[in-house]
């Protein structure tokens, strides 16, 4: 008697452990999925500024604003001294360590966060 209920016991640890290790599983995929998530921008270039061939971006949500002004200068092949300028909603520059999503949550429209770039200052 005493080796049926020891292994029956081993049987329930055993489904117990591959019942735990299968909801971890779970949870990393469901972490996973939440950090891939992507925000599409939209890149107008505004006065002198060279317009991007690709206007449509999508960009982690956890970026800053930095990495963008980083990429559109680097794209564009703009020398080390040139400046850039990144307005949202043609009104107001936003902080470089403004992250993405925070920018989309309150200015996105129709899924989209519209940025507009000038290599002189536009507005505000």
């Amino acid at each position: 008697m005493s080796v049926d209920s020891a292994t029956g016991s081993e049987n329930v640890a055993e489904k117990e452990l591959a019942a735990n290790v299968e909801n971890l599983s779970l949870n990393e995929q469901k972490v996973e999925k939440q950090e891939i998530k992507k925000i599409d921008i939209v890149l107008h270039a505004t006065g002198s500024a060279p317009i991007l061939k690709q206007k449509k971006w999508s960009v982690d949500q956890e970026k800053p604003i930095s990495a963008i002004i980083k990429f559109i200068h680097k794209y564009l092949k703009l020398d080390a001294e040139e400046r850039l300028f990144l307005y949202i909603n043609q009104t107001f520059a936003p902080a470089p360590d403004q992250v993405i999503k925070n920018l989309y949550d309150c200015y996105g429209t129709n899924g989209k966060l519209v940025l507009h770039y000038a290599k002189t200052q536009a507005w505000g």
